[in-house]
């Protein structure tokens, strides 16, 4: 009797078992039915900032990839539209124009086979003239720091329309999908200042006069900033004499624009003033809130001249 018990209970447990199995091998979704979509696969983000020194020879370029159930073939069209943002201290982002504009259209015919994927394919770039033309702007006035939204919208042969305004972040962000419809497109300034540095002190606040080298180290976690090895430039050695120590003392360049920034171990800060720069001597001032100052001539290294700076 015991066995009987045991032996059905096994029975209706496998029985249970092999329902729920057919139940999921066989839902009663119709998936037959369900609409397919179409998305945009970023295989090549070939240039995505403008050089603010150089708007004329900087560009927005991709490679992309249309998917979609017929391998990329409902693609009609892909607008590529723009608008221009700047963030403006104490007031917030400013958008020239208010909504994005056309700058270009591209065709299903812009799609091509490859033979890395069944996909079709198309690589586009803008240049930045004609993305600043589109946004009704002109190179004087474009600034350091400002981005270009660059949106896509593609069309299909259905009539669907597909953008940022129904993309799923799954498909927007994963790696796999990559597709987010917009790319942010920043006027940055490159700068490449680290080195050593000979120089010649042409002033100090001991009159004296000397020459001597300085070393600009490049700091990893902020653009554009460079730590200096002797925020006075050998002017308490030659004038105390006294070393740097601890010091932390930055040179900053802003598109061009250099500041200073950081302290001495004392706890005095700093601060410059560029009198000239040439391809061949960088000529500033530096002063420090404890009243030490100085005049030095940076010299520039072979074949790496100095850049516009001021």
């Amino acid at each position: 009797m015991k066995m009987l018990k045991y032996s059905f209970g096994l029975l209706a447990t496998a029985l249970i078992f092999l329902s729920s199995c057919r139940d999921f091998v066989e839902p009663n979704v119709p998936y037959s039915e369900f609409d397919n979509g179409a998305y945009l696969r970023t295989i090549a983000r070939t240039s995505t900032t403008f050089n603010f020194f150089n708007l004329a020879g900087s560009k927005f370029a991709l490679t992309l990839e249309a998917v979609d159930k017929e391998d990329g073939a409902t693609v009609e069209t892909v607008e590529i539209r723009v608008r221009h943002r700047r963030l403006i201290a104490g007031v917030g982002l400013k958008y020239t124009p208010a909504n994005d504009v056309l700058v270009k259209t591209l065709q299903a015919s812009d799609f091509k086979p490859n033979d890395q994927s069944r996909f079709l394919r198309t690589a586009f770039e803008i240049t930045a003239a004609e993305a600043i033309t589109a946004v009704g702007l002109t190179p004087a006035q474009i600034a350091g720091g400002d981005v270009f939204e660059f949106r896509l919208v593609l069309n299909d042969k259905f009539g669907r329309v597909f953008s940022t305004n129904n993309v799923t972040t799954n498909v927007a962000g994963a790696p796999f999908y990559a597709s987010p419809f917009q790319y942010n497109v920043s006027v940055v300034c490159p700068s490449d200042l680290a080195g050593t540095y000979a120089f010649d002190a042409l002033e100090t606040f001991c009159g004296k006069t000397f020459s001597g080298s300085t070393v600009w180290t490049a700091v990893a976690s902020v653009a554009g900033a460079y730590t200096v090895n002797d925020g006075t430039f050998g002017a308490w050695n030659a004038c105390y004499p006294d070393t740097w120590g601890s010091g932390n003392v930055r040179i900053n360049d802003a598109c061009g624009t250099l500041t200073m920034t950081g302290t001495d171990k004392y706890g005095d800060s700093y601060s410059m003033k560029v009198l000239s720069s040439t391809p061949t001597v960088l000529t500033f001032e530096w002063v420090n809130t404890y009243g030490e100052f100085g005049t030095v001539a940076v010299k520039s290294n072979a074949g790496k001249p100095w850049p516009a700076l001021k």
